[in-house]
């Protein structure tokens, strides 16, 4: 068995030990309440993560974008929820395909002209299609009350297009501080959300589905009554930024286990500086931070160029000499892993498996 000593730097590396708990928590919290849970791939963009998140409870996986979806498809993946409107018609059509393939997929729609275009699509293929209404909480979507039911009203009039029923998900809750502020503000949307599909309901329009959620404000979405399940993304892997934002009993997020890093090798040295073989390229660079250094107290990481980081050494008394290799906590783990081909997954020292990351850069 391969020796993490082995791996080429900079890389993906992920602690199997820790990743299991974090599902394991996060499955056991949300069954315990009666949620569904169906976690974020936008985080991982890896199939074989899916399969074992499915194989922990999960009902499936969300999708940022179509793209994804199509690659989770493809690898056997069901349950899918693209959490993010198609639009226009090539991507429509590809919907449509998707929806062939794989028929329990949702899609989310925000307008009556989305609505009729997909609705035409799945007549012309013969195909019944879930959609499921995207209220808005400050990105995109439609208003929560009478415009939400009002859409879907519209939906139940489309032959060809089945209502499943809503996302609500408020993407800036996640990171607000501290937590009792952010339990302000998610309890807010949700309860909106709720209230919204007690309307629809009112309608005589079934409403099982009310999603949204996120690893900041599982706590609190999963004790409202009338959410119907929870779709968290970086809980798995768990990032500088996620270990910031607080909890109910501190100012640091100790819910997860920080289980995904990135490994590089020092590769030049000199008094005071240690140089990395890891910079632009190697971390995503979207957050006002830099990559933390495990295990090096008053080490700190500045930015060197697309493939080098500074590593300054003047306030530790660490020794690192060139080929050592030193771990970091990425500042945001979505995008960070969007810029690799593969996870390594770790037992121990020991690599596991190295898993494909099959829909990395699918943007579309």
């Amino acid at each position: 068995m391969r020796h993490r000593d082995e791996i080429p730097t900079p890389a993906l590396l992920l602690d199997l030990d820790r990743f299991e708990a974090n599902v394991s928590k996060m499955a056991a919290h949300l069954r315990d309440r009666d949620k569904a849970f169906r976690p974020h791939a936008k985080t991982h963009k890896c199939p074989a993560i899916a399969r074992r998140m499915i194989d922990a409870g999960a009902v499936g996986v969300c999708t940022a974008r179509l793209s994804e979806a199509e690659v989770f498809a493809a690898h056997g993946v069901r349950g899918l929820l693209v959490t993010t409107a198609v639009i226009g018609g090539p991507k429509i059509a590809r919907a449509i395909e998707l929806a062939r393939q794989a028929p329990d997929t949702i899609f989310v729609v925000e307008t009556e002209q989305n609505l009729c275009e997909i609705a035409q699509a799945a007549r012309d293929a013969g195909l019944e299609v879930n959609l499921a209404i995207d209220l808005y909480f400050g990105r995109t979507g439609v208003s929560p009350g009478a415009p939400a039911t009002d859409l879907a009203r519209a939906i139940t009039r489309q032959p060809n297009v089945r209502f499943g029923g809503i996302q609500a998900y408020d993407g800036a809750a996640a990171h607000t501080t501290p937590f009792d502020a952010r339990k302000a503000r998610s309890s807010g949307s949700m309860k909106q959300a709720v209230e919204t599909r007690r309307m629809i309901e009112r309608e005589g329009i079934e409403c099982s589905l009310v999603t949204g959620g996120s690893t900041g404000t599982f706590l609190i979405d999963s004790e409202i009554d009338g959410v119907t399940e929870i779709q968290p993304g970086s809980f798995a892997f768990m990032d500088a930024e996620y270990a910031g934002i607080g909890g109910p009993d501190g100012a640091e997020y100790r819910e997860f286990s920080q289980a995904l890093t990135v490994v590089a090798t020092v590769i030049s040295r000199r008094p005071g500086v240690a140089v990395v073989d890891a910079g632009y390229k190697a971390f995503a660079t979207d957050r006002p931070f830099a990559p933390t250094p495990i295990g090096l107290p008053g080490v700190t990481y500045g930015w060197a160029g697309d493939e080098h980081g500074r590593l300054d050494l003047t306030k530790s008394d660490c020794d690192l000499r060139v080929g050592d290799r030193v771990e970091f906590v990425p500042p945001h783990c979505d995008p960070t892993v969007n810029l690799y081909d593969v996870i390594h997954a770790l037992r121990g020292d020991n690599i596991e498996s190295i898993w494909p990351i099959a829909a990395r850069g699918k943007s579309q």
